[in-house]
């Protein structure tokens, strides 16, 4: 799964080697006017925000001239070890609670910043974990559910102006592999746009398995111009 994944993302980067990423580094002591907070996919290049990520931030850019646009990765491993369950969702968590770390610190330092938030593939599982109220933990995990992440608090709730998620794992994905469901919390759903492309085996509640060629090119399907209108309209 792994190698293969490689192989797309290679081509995927190939392709992309032409765009100009201008994505602001994440010490910019400014606030900008929006602020991007993106969680990469599993083992994706150009970590730490991503192959897809940068394209949705270049094409957000486009979409949003006359603003001030700053963007920067979750800092987390996208591990890769799917053979090691624990490991696994330990990567996860340490992501999630690092963009809920992250949201929080944005919404003190930059009240006045729209903040959009989103995540590729294993990163959109961070990102609709971190939007969770009160997450369902299996029976058969329950020892675990200490590590849990906290819900963010009301206060974050007005500073989040969109959330965007590319290839985001099936409900059947999430169930058959026995993670706990991701019920994103009824006061950010409004804000969420979820993009799932025809054939991509990941999100279209295929069996669990290895990507098609579909999940490496979000970048040059339509859909990020699709999900940029879409943060436009909420900015």
């Amino acid at each position: 799964m792994i190698r293969r994944w490689s192989a797309l993302a290679l081509s995927a980067f190939t392709a992309l080697s032409g765009l100009v990423i201008a994505a602001a580094p994440a010490s910019a002591a400014r606030c900008a006017d929006v602020e991007v907070l993106w969680a990469r996919g599993t083992a994706e290049p150009a970590a730490p925000i991503g192959l897809t990520g940068l394209a949705f931030v270049e094409t957000l850019r486009r979409h949003t001239p006359g603003r001030s646009l700053h963007a920067q990765g979750v800092q987390y491993e996208a591990s890769d070890k799917f053979t090691n369950r624990g490991e696994f969702a330990h990567s996860v968590n340490r992501g999630v609670k690092a963009a809920q770390n992250e949201i929080k610190y944005l919404s003190a330092r930059c009240p006045r910043s729209r903040i959009v938030f989103g995540g590729f593939s294993q990163g959109a599982v961070v990102a609709g974990y971190a939007l969770v109220d009160k997450l369902q933990i299996p029976r058969k995990y329950q020892q675990y559910a200490h590590y849990a992440p906290a819900p963010l608090p009301a206060s974050v709730t007005p500073h989040i102006a969109a959330v965007i998620t590319f290839g985001a794992p099936s409900k059947r994905f999430i169930r058959d592999v026995g993670a706990p469901p991701i019920t994103i919390a009824g006061r950010f759903a409004p804000k969420v746009a979820q993009f799932c492309a025809p054939g991509d085996t990941i999100c279209n509640g295929a069996p669990v398995g290895g990507p098609s060629i579909q999940h490496a090119f979000y970048a040059f399907n339509g859909m990020m111009d699709a999900a940029s209108d879409f943060v436009v309209r909420r900015l």
